[in-house]
């Protein structure tokens, strides 16, 4: 009786620690993709002063785009800024860069520029980038926020004082279906 009572608790102790070390690992994943959002940020960030350069050559009367870009691309890279105040000037940051490609529609020099379409290509693929890290991101906060939920590990989780995490959120105006007219 007495070997039965010991293995029971031994067990118990076994899947609590478990328990808790999937929690920490969850956890670390979690960071680890908060971490690759900010990478990416920082990856546009660094390819934004030679974009801009490039598109003052020939857009010069467009000073109020160029300085947009310039300030968000600074929010950006705060690194006292929390990972929501980031995203937000991230999203502000596409809306300009948004308009910044619609202007050099003007000026057909500019976008036969080769050194202005590589630098545009590498602003796409790590849009692309940015996009799976956010979405790497809320999935591994969704596995997390479940097994906090989920008993028995959401009992651990009080023991280890573990914290449910946000998900990004995409901005209202990025819900709204683009007007094609041709």
């Amino acid at each position: 009786m007495l070997i039965a009572i010991i293995v029971i608790v031994v067990l118990l102790v076994i899947a609590v620690i478990m328990m808790y070390n999937g929690l920490v690992r969850q956890r670390n994943l979690v960071d680890e993709a908060e971490s690759q959002i900010d990478v990416q940020l920082q990856r546009r960030a660094d390819l934004l002063p030679n974009l801009l350069e490039t598109v003052k050559g020939y857009a010069a009367h467009e000073k109020e785009t160029l300085a947009n870009v310039t300030a968000m691309r600074t929010q950006i890279t705060d690194p006292n800024a929390s990972l929501g105040d980031k995203v937000k000037a991230d999203n502000q940051l596409t809306e300009t860069l948004n308009h910044l490609f619609a202007v050099s529609e003007s000026y057909p020099d500019l976008k036969a520029n080769q050194n202005f379409m590589s630098l545009q290509e590498e602003l796409a693929n790590t849009e692309n980038k940015i996009s799976f890290s956010r979405q790497n991101y809320n999935a591994n906060v969704m596995e997390l926020n479940n097994k906090l939920q989920s008993f028995p590990s959401n009992l651990v989780a009080k023991m280890g004082n573990f914290k449910q995490k946000e998900f990004l959120q995409v901005p209202e105006a990025a819900k709204e279906v683009p007007q094609m007219k041709f």
